[in-house]
């Protein structure tokens, strides 16, 4: 597989987008999703927690936070055109990449057939750039690409699956890695900035600091761009399969 960076130009078909959180997607891949939703993608998200632990205030009720955040990423991913949004109501703070959420996310992956599946990269656990991925990014992350290989496309992996539900085994073409210290593929979302941070702003529950938040935003896309000499870019590992 090249190293060098390269303008990525191939759109999927079906693409499912799994997070470990409720916004997660906005901040990773909204921008690139927007655009590949624009040309003609079908797209669709899937939550592993429904961010109940998202509050600095021990207070907060996490079923009353959980609904908001739930309205949120709704509000959100119809900014930026996925057909479909799951929650899986894994605890905020303690997903898991087990068999129970690995078969939800083969379930998901049987029924909706994607080309496509991005998610987390898991590999990165201590950004160069002084941040801990956190811990529910990670094993969201592993969970996707496990639940992509070998048990999508493996009769024998939940095979009620296939006898009970009919949900045949299904073969995922490519994995998009975001967040990724090994990026080799960058969407160009020049055209799509504007709806990414929109998308963002719908989760007001979040952001104390809007305009610093938007800031940081162009900032991050400004650096990601930078690799080919593009005002504002997404960037990913990209596995084919």
């Amino acid at each position: 597989m090249s190293l060098e960076p390269r303008l990525l130009t191939e759109r999927p078909a079906r693409l499912l987008v799994v997070t470990a959180h409720p916004d997660d997607a906005e901040f990773g891949i909204a921008g690139s999703v927007a655009r590949w939703v624009g040309e003609g993608s079908v797209a669709q998200l899937v939550c592993c927690s429904s961010g109940e632990a998202g509050s600095d205030d021990a207070a907060t009720d996490p079923l009353e936070l959980a609904a908001t955040r739930e309205a949120e990423q709704r509000a959100a991913a119809a900014i930026v055109g996925y057909e479909d949004v799951t929650f899986l109501h894994q605890p905020d703070g303690a997903v898991a990449n087990d068999l129970a959420l690995r078969e939800q996310l083969v379930r998901i992956i049987r029924r909706f057939r994607p080309d496509t599946v991005a998610a987390i990269d898991p590999r990165l656990i201590v950004h160069e750039a002084g941040f801990v991925q956190h811990v529910d990014h990670r094993e969201a992350g592993a969970a996707a690409v496990d639940a992509v290989y070998p048990a999508a496309q493996n009769a024998m992996a939940f095979p009620h699956l296939v006898r009970s539900e009919g949900l045949a085994p299904h073969h995922v073409e490519r994995l998009f890695l975001f967040w990724s210290e090994r990026p080799v593929a960058y969407v160009d979302i020049g055209a799509t900035m504007e709806t990414k941070l929109a998308a963002l702003r719908a989760h007001a529950s979040q952001h104390r600091q809007p305009e610093q938040l938007e800031d940081r935003i162009r900032a991050w896309a400004r650096r990601d761009g930078d690799a080919l000499g593009l005002g504002a870019a997404e960037s990913y590992a990209v596995i084919d399969l």
